[in-house]
């Protein structure tokens, strides 16, 4: 009997579908609506230049405004990944960057050897600008040797290869002109 009610509940529950209830679409008829154009192709050469170009700009323009806000899928290689986010944190929380004020020495120095002549002060300008130079890979390395002690510390087993490089790229940009963006305030603990 009890055989029997099972039964009867069995035949009266509708059947389970099997599957997704559709067939699945052939490769080839997958690829060719992927590929299919949004809008018909222009009649001529030019129209067709014209339009890919504007496509090529909103795509550009698009991803520089993505770039600007800091999103990780619009940054370029070199600048993604946590260590380099960490690097960029690190040197924009700095309150005073010796490096980011050496494009106004530069600029000193430039106006310096066309007010005396460059001729007559060769070698004092030419000492200046391996100070600056110097200035510069000091300050990278130290910065550098903080950073990788913070990689150690928050991700262990990532590589610090190339850190010092992007810390002396990233620290002698004015602050405001520094893609991707600043995120933290100066003097902002990371």
């Amino acid at each position: 009997m009890a055989e029997d009610d099972q039964a009867e509940q069995a035949a009266e529950q509708p059947a389970k579908p099997v599957g997704k209830g559709r067939p699945t679409p052939k490769r080839s008829e997958v690829e060719r609506r992927r590929r299919q154009p949004y809008s018909p192709p222009p009649a001529d050469k030019k129209a067709a230049a014209s339009q890919q170009r504007e496509r090529r700009r909103a795509d550009q323009r698009r991803r520089m405004e993505a770039m600007r806000r800091g999103e990780e899928w619009a940054l370029s290689p070199r600048d993604r990944g946590p260590v380099k986010a960490l690097a960029r944190d690190y040197i924009d929380s700095r309150r005073l960057v010796i490096s980011e004020y050496i494009l106004f020495a530069v600029f000193a120095l430039i106006l310096l050897v066309f007010a005396f002549g460059a001729g007559k002060n060769s070698s004092f300008v030419l000492y200046i600008e391996l100070g600056i130079v110097l200035l510069i890979a000091i300050e990278a390395f130290y910065h550098a040797t903080m950073v990788r002690r913070l990689v150690r510390q928050r991700l262990p087993g990532e590589s610090t290869k190339g850190i010092a490089w992007y810390i002396a790229k990233r620290s002698i940009r004015l602050r405001s002109s520094r893609i991707p963006p600043v995120r933290v305030a100066r003097g902002e603990t990371i």
